[in-house]
């Protein structure tokens, strides 16, 4: 599904000084490998992503792609809609280096529907005219105090029967579930090549910069904003991704 070059991701393999996750230039050399490495049903949400865009994209309106990192869901989308359908999709980030690689991929995959690639903070952000929003794991990374206001802003911007996709990691309050995705995860990783050096490191780096919510609290949080039917469509572990529709007029 993902049409990108990827580097082995090794950002964590030595015992060293471990710094804040950020989404610099190494990250984004490695970051297809990372994510598909780290998410379980990572590609299956993108094809989900894809399919669900074919039948809920309104003809004549844009399409966001919010903390796009290299664009695999900008591009998931603009594979998916008809050619002649008249959208515009949208990809915002805030790390100069996942954009440039984007532009890359961008240019490499045209297309009659244009992606415009945005540098500013999802916070910034204003969304107009949208029948469709993605946030692919990026609420995790947004202050817990601003999360709502964040999905208030975007449903404002759809238009009716338009829908979110927000896919996120989550924690459970019960610490037997919570002990068990935990292992299911960490299994995950090591059965694809991560040493136990790296799952360490690389959740060193994680700490206090991702921070999780319970499905619960997603969920309350999307009906408080005002989304009318709201779900989970998918979930591998602790990864889960919500479909979150606006009501019709």
């Amino acid at each position: 599904m993902e049409p990108f070059n990827s580097q082995k991701d090794t950002l964590f393999h030595r015992a060293e000084a471990v710094g804040a996750f950020q989404f610099d230039r190494s990250v984004a050399a490695v970051f297809p490998d990372m994510i598909s490495r780290s998410v379980p049903g990572y590609h299956t949400i993108l094809t989900g992503i894809g399919e669900l865009s074919a039948r809920y994209a309104q003809p004549g309106t844009r399409l966001y792609d919010l903390g796009c990192s290299l664009g695999a869901a900008a591009l998931t989308m603009r594979r998916a809609l008809p050619q002649d359908c008249g959208c515009e999709i949208v990809a915002v980030d805030n790390s100069p280096a996942m954009l440039a690689r984007a532009q890359e991929y961008i240019e490499a995959w045209r297309s009659s529907i244009p992606i415009q690639l945005r540098c500013e903070d999802v916070l910034d952000t204003q969304i107009d005219n949208a029948s469709m929003v993605v946030m692919n794991f990026t609420l995790q990374f947004i202050d817990p105090a601003q999360r709502e206001g964040v999905l208030s802003k975007i449903f404002t911007g759809l238009r009716p029967g338009g829908l979110l996709i927000l896919s996120e990691k989550i924690h459970f309050d019960d610490p037997t579930l919570q002990e068990a995705v935990e292992h299911l995860h960490l299994q995950f990783k090591r059965a694809n090549g991560y040493s136990e050096l790296e799952i360490s490191q690389k959740r060193a780096a994680l700490e206090n910069v991702l921070i999780t919510d319970t499905l619960q609290t997603h969920l309350q949080r999307l009906k408080q904003v005002g989304f009318t039917h709201v779900g989970p469509w998918f979930q591998a572990y602790n990864f889960v991704s919500l479909s979150a529709f606006k009501a019709p007029a």
